[in-house]
């Protein structure tokens, strides 16, 4: 079959790899399409792969074959995929496979390779099926929408004014989260005039470059007192200083981005003055995807919005060099088997 595979001293190759056979606990499916997202990024640019991995974890396809002990769904189900499973540890039984910790198998991003393939072996309970009305590039980027609506579980239920800080494939799916589920103001700040545009789209009251000359002031004018929420989504150290300057009284901070680099905030004593709640969010749950793709064929989300590059699978490498790396893509979409 062909495949995108990384290469150490090459990068992203594509290449003809061998067929999968499926253990008896295993399921085959046939990729329709899959989504480039930002941790795929980092891994290729930062070299944290082994050689020959095949990358990619926004994926829909087609059930095409399951073993012999494989439960699940049947061959011909339309299906996304939940990347990450073990089903036996603690954070696993407690509904929080996102989190599991022990006997982790994770597709594309983990050791199980992933769907930048014409086809993908995973289990059975990594499957979720699609319903009526949402089509396979809308399935694929339903866990990018997943991960804006655990980011906003993890800041709790209280509803108010948001700050949505970087206008990346999650940071615009937290907008629209947001407006949905009637938080107001809503306000992003991104650099990219193309990325502002989709908030503004998506719902977003406000859209500021972080650049503008006294844009804290200007933001703080759309909401006296500060923001009762704000989610860093862009990896910018800086921005968690700034989300505590434009923080409301009691207001939360949720880094959703995975920052490598010590944190420096210059005035840390505005989390004593204003009881600032800090945390964060990592992945999403099985329950998220799900209502995500529910409010997908209730015509509430649509991600389409966001595919700014739409791609073969063999176009993957030079669309990497040319578009992701440099920053210009929003959203790259493969399109990889028969699409639905």
């Amino acid at each position: 079959m062909k495949a995108v595979v990384f290469r150490h001293g090459q990068g992203l190759i594509y290449e003809e790899v061998p067929d999968y056979i499926i253990a008896a606990d295993e399921v085959l499916v046939r990729v329709a399409n899959t989504g480039f997202c930002g941790s795929d990024h980092s891994l290729v640019a930062g070299g944290l792969l082994p050689e020959g991995y095949i990358l990619g974890h926004e994926i829909s396809g087609v059930v095409v074959e399951s073993g012999n002990n494989a439960c699940g769904p049947p061959p011909g189900t339309r299906v996304c995929i939940r990347p990450t499973y073990c089903g036996r540890c603690a954070n696993c039984l407690k509904g929080k496979p996102h989190l599991c910790r022990v006997n982790r198998r994770t597709a594309g991003i983990g050791d199980l390779p992933g769907g930048f393939a014409e086809y993908v072996k995973v289990y059975p309970q990594m499957l979720i099926p699609i319903p009526e009305g949402v089509d396979s590039r809308n399935a694929a980027l339903a866990e990018t929408f997943a991960a804006a609506l655990h980011a906003i579980h993890c800041t709790g239920d209280i509803k108010g004014s948001a700050l949505v800080m970087g206008g990346g494939p999650i940071g615009l799916c937290a907008v629209k989260l947001l407006k949905f589920l009637g938080y107001g103001p809503i306000v992003l700040l991104e650099p990219v005039k193309a990325k502002r545009e989709i908030a503004l789209l998506y719902g977003a009251d406000h859209a500021f470059d972080p650049d503008d000359k006294d844009l804290n002031q200007q933001v703080m004018a759309f909401v006296p007192g500060g923001f009762d929420k704000a989610f860093e989504c862009a990896g910018v150290t800086a921005n968690i200083g700034r989300a505590f300057t434009l923080a409301a009284d009691g207001g939360q901070v949720c880094v959703v981005s995975v920052i490598f680099t010590p944190l420096e905030i210059p005035a840390p004593y505005l989390m004593n003055l204003k009881e600032i709640l800090l945390t964060a969010s990592i992945s999403n749950t099985h329950q998220e995807n799900i209502q995500c793709l529910d409010w997908m064929a209730a015509g509430i989300l649509d991600a389409r919005p966001l595919i700014s590059d739409d791609v073969p699978l063999e176009h993957l490498p030079v669309v990497y060099r040319e578009r992701i790396e440099t920053g210009l893509a929003v959203k790259v979409m493969l399109r990889i088997g028969e699409e639905f």
